[in-house]
């Protein structure tokens, strides 16, 4: 108990770190996932937008980000990084990284949320003289509501464990903790408490994307 309380002010901290990372990171996906995910569904075959090229550029595009590991494009973009902030250490470094792995993957729930739209009343919108941007404002958008949020909930939680393999090469946040404390000093109690931190926190995230998506669902 001593040794929680001694360390109580850097859980404080790492919890913190933990929240911006992943708070910067969700803002990204959210304002450049959901815009690509959109697209990706309205370009395709006999929809509003109807467009293979975008489409495939896109596609290849996302499906390159997704198909490297988080820890390995870590590393990857530390160059990118370094240029952007002047350093690689620290919670808003290590969101960099995070956001670039969040985009794709939230562009793709959001594609697959607007797949479940049934496209007759695409059809209907489109017979009746409905711009793109109208089918996409006021049905697209509305019908996949609970679908987005629960693909930010997904995406939330897949980034809390990204941010923790961040803490490996000093992003900060409850992973560092655990790597600094747990892993090199043998602290199995700065270990255990890391990891309950963590449980505690993805299930509230989960709660409450759960509660808010059910809040929204019309159906």
């Amino acid at each position: 108990m001593d040794r929680l309380i001694e360390l109580l002010p850097e859980l404080n901290l790492a919890f913190v770190e933990t929240l911006v990372m992943v708070g910067i990171a969700l803002s990204f996906a959210f304002l450049i996932g959901l815009p690509l995910g959109i697209l990706l569904f309205v370009t395709d075959q006999g929809l509003i937008l109807e467009n293979k090229w975008v489409k495939q550029a896109v596609g290849i595009i996302i499906n390159l980000i997704r198909s490297v590991p988080f820890i390995i494009l870590l590393v990857f973009l530390l160059p990118l990084t370094s240029f952007l902030l002047g350093t690689t250490i620290g919670p808003l470094a290590a969101s960099v990284s995070l956001s670039v792995a969040a985009i794709p993957f939230y562009a793709r729930i959001v594609e697959s949320s607007a797949r479940e739209i049934n496209k007759g009343v695409i059809e209907a919108a489109v017979a009746t003289g409905a711009s793109p941007w109208m089918i996409i404002r006021h049905i697209l958008l509305p019908e996949t509501k609970p679908g987005l949020i629960t693909g930010i909930t997904i995406t939330a939680i897949s980034l809390i464990g990204y941010s923790a393999m961040a803490g490996t090469i000093g992003g900060g946040g409850i992973g560092d903790l655990a790597i600094r404390y747990g892993y090199y000093r043998y602290d199995d109690t700065v270990m255990f408490t890391t990891v309950i931190l963590l449980v505690v926190l993805v299930q509230f995230v989960q709660y409450m994307g759960d509660f808010v998506s059910k809040a929204v669902d019309k159906k």
